[in-house]
């Protein structure tokens, strides 16, 4: 930046800079001094010895630096590539690969790969194994009880999930079934109105059929819907005799033992002896009392 001393002599200040922006000293933008252009100088003696301080005088294990060609490529992938060459070349459309991103990207990774081949090599002959052994044991970084509290939290964030899921799953079927009793109720208007238009139809005798009384339509009769009764197979049948000797035929049980109004005025029920199978129906004669029978008893005994 250029330095611009004021005719006080004094240094810069932003009362001063303004002063100067309002005379036009100074004007918008960067105030750049043009001093001569830098010049760039290949100084490889000095580059080189920079890399030399610099570099690891370590081990090549320590290292793994490895400087190697790019790897050979298929032979289809690289006849491939030969004619689409040359058909751009005739066609006057040749690329410089530096440009192609895909040929780039091709020539870094046989690079990669000839440069990983190149090191396995060198670590067997250095006896140093690359494979992990399968009876191979790491001792883990973190603590059991560490462990235990990530995958207790890795299980609510599950439930929680879940949770969410089954609650929407629970909102969404409500909608269903919502919809579902909107669809019902409006289907139960129609068929309503138009049965009512119906009969509307039939008093003004606008037509003389009616099948819309129909409200339940028989059931076609099909092989598997059958309205006769199937037969029991023999260990049913047997439970429901059983069932039956036990509990009896069904029916009301309740009140069987209550009084009638024949009973009460002591009329002959139907289950004394006038009324039973066998006997003399209106000719019953009720029981005397015991001391009528005992003497009846003594009066035979002389």
């Amino acid at each position: 930046m250029m330095q611009y001393e004021l005719e006080s002599g004094e240094s810069d200040s932003e009362t001063e800079l303004q002063e100067a922006f309002a005379k036009g000293i100074i004007k918008p933008g960067l105030n750049i001094e043009e001093n001569d252009k830098k010049t760039y100088v290949n100084n490889e003696v000095a580059l080189n010895r920079i890399l030399n301080n610099i570099v690891l005088k370590l081990p090549w294990v320590e290292r793994l630096d490895l400087n190697s060609k790019p790897a050979a490529m298929a032979p289809e992938l690289a006849a491939k590539l030969q004619e689409e060459r040359e058909k751009q070349a005739k066609l006057g459309k040749a690329k410089d690969p530096v440009l192609n991103d895909f040929e780039r990207e091709t020539m870094f990774l046989r690079q990669a790969q000839a440069a990983a081949l190149d090191g396995l090599s060198r670590l067997k002959e250095l006896g140093i194994p690359t494979k992990r052994p399968d009876d191979y044991f790491a001792e883990m970084a973190k603590t059991d009880s560490h462990m235990q509290k990530v995958r207790g939290a890795l299980q609510r964030r599950q439930q929680i999930l879940e949770r969410a899921e089954k609650v929407r799953h629970i909102r969404k079927m409500r909608k269903v079934n919502k919809d579902l009793q909107k669809q019902a109720k409006v289907q139960k208007i129609n068929e309503k109105r138009e049965f009512l238009e119906q009969v509307k139809k039939y008093r003004k005798k606008m037509t003389t059929d009616l099948d819309f009384l129909d409200l339940k339509p028989k059931r076609k009769q099909t092989p598997g819907n059958s309205n006769k009764k199937q037969p029991m197979n023999k260990k049913a049948e047997a439970k429901r005799k059983f069932k039956n000797e036990k509990y009896g035929m069904g029916g009301r049980k309740k009140g069987r033992k209550h009084n009638t109004k024949e009973s009460a005025a002591g009329l002959p029920d139907k289950h004394k002896s006038g009324n039973r199978p066998g006997g003399k129906v209106g000719k019953s004669v009720p029981r005397p009392g015991k001391s009528k029978r005992m003497k009846q008893k003594s009066g035979k005994r002389r």
